[in-house]
């Protein structure tokens, strides 16, 4: 068997220990400690995080999504495939080396997906562009951590809490949708979603295949009432420099 390569690390802002980039022939692995945080050959339910959140909001035009956590890029392309042209979508990396790395080492997974014109990518917290004003988005993606019970930082625990619910909740536009991916079900998360005024649906989806471990989609919707003016635009970030 080809032994894994360990390509680069990077330290976990606010976080425990580093992230590693491993490579093994044409497989890529991202590891926090001993958890693979993400495997190149494991991406079903990465992209049903976009699949699933575009088929509940529907042919909206000028859909505005928000992507907390660049990864392996599969949620953001698949969102791409599913998105019209006039969709905007803003991706949301906290860690610099995630991003250089999408433009290094696994630009083969990402394509053209960085320089897609409908795409912004942000160097930093989710939380920031969450709280940045009412009514921005059409649906905000979680995958940050290994959902909402973090492993590599604490501060991620805050976009899950009550008051990091209802600040998303704002965030979204009458009928808009909270999507959180998990590598496990978590019922407490259920609960405060639903305290939180959502309508929420879990998903069960494999990571790869007909096979392989069960990963959580929560598809939390807001009502189509309410007093968000849906003509709002999200706060667009400076984009980066392109390799």
């Amino acid at each position: 068997m080809i032994p894994w390569t360990v390509l680069d690390t990077a330290p976990v802002p606010d976080g425990l220990g580093e992230l590693r980039l491993k490579r093994r022939g044409d497989e890529f692995s991202i590891m926090a400690g001993a958890t693979e945080l993400m495997n190149s050959r494991l991406s079903g339910s990465e992209k049903a995080l976009a699949t699933l959140a575009c088929e509940r909001l529907g042919k909206r035009p000028a859909l505005r999504l928000l992507i907390g956590g660049l990864g392996m890029g599969f949620t953001l392309r698949a969102a791409l495939g599913e998105v019209g042209g006039d969709a905007r979508i803003v991706v949301a990396e906290l860690v610099p080396a995630v991003i250089a790395w999408a433009r290094g080492p696994m630009a083969e997974l990402f394509g053209d997906s960085l320089t897609d014109a409908r795409v912004s990518l942000f160097e930093g917290d989710v939380a920031r562009l969450i709280g940045a004003g009412p009514a921005a988005y059409d649906a905000i993606l979680l995958d940050v951590d290994n959902g909402p019970g973090g492993l590599t930082r604490a501060a991620n625990d805050g976009l899950y809490s009550p008051a990091g619910l209802a600040a998303a909740r704002a965030a979204l536009r009458p009928g808009g949708l909270l999507a959180v991916w998990s590598s496990a079900p978590d019922g407490a998360f259920t609960t405060r979603l639903r305290r939180a005024g959502f309508a929420v649906e879990e998903a069960r989806v494999r990571a790869h295949g007909k096979s392989g471990a069960r990963h959580v989609i929560w598809l939390a919707t807001t009502g189509a009432g309410g007093t968000k003016s849906p003509s709002t635009r999200p706060p667009v970030p400076p984009r980066r420099g392109r390799d």
